[in-house]
């Protein structure tokens, strides 16, 4: 209680108010909610209630899917056991093994990871689980939408089969009730609806525009809306890469994230945004879950997401915390079947906006300049600068010397050219296209190719150095390969 006081906690959102209880209780527990909602202290609370701090074993595990949300957990879980002095130690690939194996050394109490490295550890027995007693597993639809449902599967095994399991999923696909009811006992299921916490403060828009006009539309919008903290998503690393240059290009600060940048960029990127270093921060979808930044205002959907799921991650990095945000989806005429699938998943309708003129985005700057002018106005001390305006007056009149410092102060739109490599445009799951056809995805955290509709196959990834190869099935005449790095 100490530590939910220091952390500012008043009162418990619908997921806490719901698990909490049943986590002290022991229960085994699946817990259908969006990023957002208080999952992490939902789920930490009663499991570092039960920890021993005596007892130098390892208690708890949890899983998630991205290194950004496995540091994430990490961080917030420190800060609720601040009190308590529970050790737990986030391990995730991208970061040097050897190091991790002397941190597992230290008797940490409570261990966050990737399913990936954690696999590793397991595989070295430079971790052994044979001494925890709760399971969580965060986020657990997206490890099966990234192929780590085996991998979740052997770590499970490797646990004592008396255990507490929390399992935490935006939607409850087949595969994923399946590993709830091999390892969970009895399990209790929390559901709170996405409509209730997910999207209530935040205004939703779509803009009708076409691939070429988007760069212009987007920085447009930036410039009439002055958002305080922004962040643009784009559908594949390279898109991100492109965005985050040409904005520069144009005069502001950016910087990208996604999952080919070193973890150390990736987190210096992070802080940068949050101290307001950067005005905006270009992100693929590994940023849209897991990633608690708080005062993000603006939300540009640069990209249509590959499903509606994502778009409700997305948006909910603004609007959080009981403030207010804004998300402006750009939809070119052949994502309109998209619009209408996302539009069924958060059931409501976005609004149209319409693209802004160059002529709205020059006002738009002008107006922010003229809130700069009254404040500074309003702050007084001006005596130092009285005989300088005194001089101009007697040479010009008072309106052209107040238009001449607007103009000075104003930054005008800038024109430079841009180009950007032209992405394929996105398609709801029911269409045709989304479903039956070649689709490429890149997200940040992995690349897909599936061809054929195959449902076994191939499989290999990469984490830090590491490959394997997997094969499941054999005789299909058609195959599915998997690349991604943890």
């Amino acid at each position: 209680m100490k530590a939910i006081n220091k952390m500012g906690f008043e009162e418990a959102t619908p997921i806490q108010a719901q698990t909490i209880p049943l986590g002290l209780q022991g229960k085994d527990i699946i817990g259908q909610a969006q990023t957002g909602t208080g999952k992490t202290a939902a789920f930490g609370l009663p499991l570092i209630e039960k920890i021993n701090t005596e007892d130098q074993n390892i208690q708890a595990i949890i899983i998630a899917p991205t290194r950004e949300l496995a540091v994430q957990v990490s961080e917030e879980l420190y800060k609720l056991s601040y009190y308590k002095r529970a050790r737990v130690l986030p391990i995730y690939g991208g970061q040097d093994i050897s190091r991790q194996i002397r941190a597992l050394k230290k008797y940490p109490h409570i261990i966050v990871g990737t399913p990936g490295r954690l696999l590793d550890h397991i595989n070295r027995k430079t971790l052994k689980l044979e001494t925890v007693h709760t399971v969580v597993l965060d986020e657990a639809d997206e490890m099966l939408n990234m192929g780590f449902i085996e991998d979740i599967e052997s770590i499970l095994s490797n646990v004592p089969e008396n255990h507490q399991t929390l399992l935490f999923s935006a939607t409850m696909p087949d595969p994923i009730r399946r590993i709830a009811e091999r390892f969970m006992k009895d399990p209790e299921l929390v559901k709170v609806q996405a409509k209730e916490v997910t999207t209530p403060n935040i205004t939703q828009y779509y803009i009708d525009t076409h691939e070429k006009k988007k760069f212009d539309v987007l920085t447009r919008l930036l410039d009439i809306q002055s958002p305080e903290l922004a962040i643009v998503f784009g559908r594949t690393k390279r898109r991100v890469d492109e965005l985050s240059e040409a904005l520069n290009l144009r005069g502001y600060t950016a910087e990208g994230i996604h999952g080919d940048l070193s973890q150390a960029r990736r987190m210096s990127a992070l802080r940068k945004f949050k101290s307001g270093n950067i005005d905006v921060l270009v992100a693929t979808d590994v940023a849209a879950r897991g990633l608690d930044i708080s005062g993000v205002t603006h939300v540009y959907n640069f990209d249509v997401p590959q499903d509606p799921e994502s778009y409700v991650h997305r948006i909910g990095r603004t609007g959080r915390a009981g403030k207010t945000g804004i998300a402006m989806t750009f939809i070119t005429p052949r994502e309109m079947d998209m619009l209408k699938s996302i539009e069924r998943t958060t059931k409501r309708k976005m609004d149209k906006m319409t693209p802004p003129t160059l002529d709205q985005a020059l006002e738009g700057q002008q107006t922010m300049t003229s809130e700069k002018i009254r404040s500074v106005i309003e702050e007084g001390n001006l005596s130092y600068y009285s005989k300088a305006a005194a001089q101009l007056l007697e040479e010009f009149d008072s309106e052209v010397i107040v238009a001449a410092a607007i103009k000075l102060m104003t930054k005008e739109p800038d024109q430079t050219p841009i180009k950007l490599t032209d992405e394929p445009p996105a398609f709801s799951k029911r269409g045709g296209k989304g479903s039956g056809g070649n689709r490429n995805r890149s997200n940040g955290s992995y690349n897909s190719q599936r061809s054929g509709g195959a449902k076994k196959g191939n499989r290999s990834y990469n984490d830090k150095g590491r490959s394997q190869q997997r094969r499941s099935g054999s005789g299909s005449s058609s195959s599915k390969s998997k690349s991604y790095s943890n």
